[in-house]
C-alpha cells in the first residue's frame, strides 16, 4: 500500500519513520509548499518521489492514502483538495478548525466515495481497547468521575500561538482530554463549564473544562501549551481507580482497588503508536469502507461540536471563520 505525506514538519517525520518500519506499506511521495523542503525530507527518509506543491501530490493516482500533516488552519482546504482528486485521506487531529468544515468534508467524501478519517492516534492504540475492557468488566465498580491532564511547553511554536493558524491549547492538546473523557464516559453530556487564559493574540494558552453527564458523572479536564503536565488520565469508581499513564500515548495502565489490590497492564511494543491508525485506515480502504470504526465521522463531529462551544464561550474566533 502506497502512502503520500502532505507536510514536512515534526509529525510528518514521525509518520515517515513509522511507515518505513511497517510491512507491505511504503511512503511513495511527500509534498511541501516548496520543492526544496520536499526534496530534503524525501532524501532524509528515502522517499522516492517529492513534490513542491500539494496539488501535485493530490493528483498522484498511485497513492492509496494521503496523510495530511499540515497546520489545523489548512486541514479543510487540504482535505478538500485530496477528495476532489479522489484520494483517500487520513488527516491529523484536530480534524478541522470547526464542525462546519468537517461536515462539508464528509459530504464531499461521500459524493466521491472516498475514505476520510481523523488521525487521532489515541483512538487506535491497543491500550484504548484494554481501557474499554477494564471499564466494561466492572472492575472498579460504578463510574463516578475522571480527570485528564495534558501539557507541553509549546508556546514558542507559531501554530500554537497564532489565531490565523487555528492556534491554542484546545485544538492541539485539549482534543486529547476531550477524547479521553468521551472514550471513558460516552457522549451523554448535559452541561459544560470552563475557563481559559489567552495570550496577546487572543487564543487559549491553557484551559480547564468540567463536563457533567446525565447520570451524575463528571470529568475535569486541563490542557496547557505553556508548561508540562503529568499527562495522566484517572478514572474513579466505587471500587477503585484506573490510572492511564500519558493520555497522549499510553505508557501503561494501573488499576488500584479500594481493598489494596493492584493490577498492571503494560503497553505492547510498538513502532511509534502511529502505525495503528495507518493499519486501520488501509484495512478499511481495502474493505471498501469510507471511515474507520475506531474514529467514525460522527465521533469527529461530536468532539468538534464540543470545541466549537468552548471557543464560543471564550470568545475565540479564528480570522478565516
Amino acid at each position: 500500500m502506497k502512502i503520500g505525506i502532505m507536510g514536512t514538519g515534526e509529525i510528518a517525520r514521525i509518520m515517515a519513520e513509522t511507515v518505513s518500519e511497517m510491512e507491505n506499506t511504503e511512503v511513495l511521495a511527500v509534498a511541501s509548499r516548496t520543492e526544496e523542503k520536499a526534496a530534503v525530507f524525501a532524501e532524509k527518509h528515502n522517499i522516492p518521489v517529492y513534490y513542491g506543491s500539494y496539488e501535485e501530490l493530490a493528483a498522484d493516482d498511485r497513492l492509496d492514502l494521503i496523510y495530511i500533516a499540515t497546520p489545523h488552519s489548512r486541514h479543510f482546504e487540504d482535505c478538500m483538495l485530496c477528495i476532489e482528486k479522489g484520494r483517500n485521506v487520513l488527516c491529523e487531529k484536530t480534524f478541522t478548525a470547526n464542525k462546519k468544515q468537517a461536515e462539508e468534508i464528509f459530504r464531499a467524501a461521500e459524493e466521491k466515495n472516498v475514505f476520510v478519517c481523523e488521525a487521532i492516534w489515541t483512538r487506535f492504540i491497543p491500550m484504548r481497547k484494554t481501557l474499554d475492557e477494564i471499564i466494561s468488566s466492572g472492575a472498579i465498580g460504578e463510574l463516578v468521575s475522571l480527570t485528564a491532564n495534558l501539557g507541553y511547553p509549546l508556546s514558542h511554536l507559531d501554530r500554537l500561538v497564532k489565531p490565523e493558524l487555528a492556534g491554542g491549547a484546545l485544538l492541539d492538546l485539549g482534543v486529547y482530554t476531550l477524547n479521553f473523557a468521551v472514550m471513558a464516559f460516552g457522549k451523554d453530556i448535559v452541561d459544560i463549564k470552563s475557563a481559559c487564559t489567552k495570550n496577546e493574540n487572543g487564543v487559549d494558552m491553557h484551559n480547564s473544562i468540567i463536563l457533567s453527564y446525565a447520570d451524575g458523572k463528571t470529568a475535569l479536564l486541563h490542557s496547557c501549551c505553556r508548561t508540562a503536565c503529568d499527562r495522566k488520565g484517572i478514572i474513579y469508581g466505587t471500587l477503585g481507580r484506573i490510572e492511564f499513564h500519558n493520555i497522549n500515548n499510553c505508557e501503561g495502565i494501573d488499576v488500584y482497588y479500594n481493598d489494596g489490590r493492584h493490577e498492571r497492564y503494560d503497553t505492547p511494543q510498538q513502532i511509534s503508536g502511529y502505525e495503528y491508525e495507518v493499519i486501520s485506515s488501509l484495512k478499511a480502504i481495502s474493505e471498501g469502507k469510507t471511515e474507520c470504526e475506531e474514529m467514525p465521522h460522527e465521533e469527529t463531529l461530536f468532539i468538534l461540536e464540543l470545541m466549537d462551544k468552548l471557543r464560543s464561550d471564550w470568545g475565540i474566533v479564528y480570522p478565516f471563520e
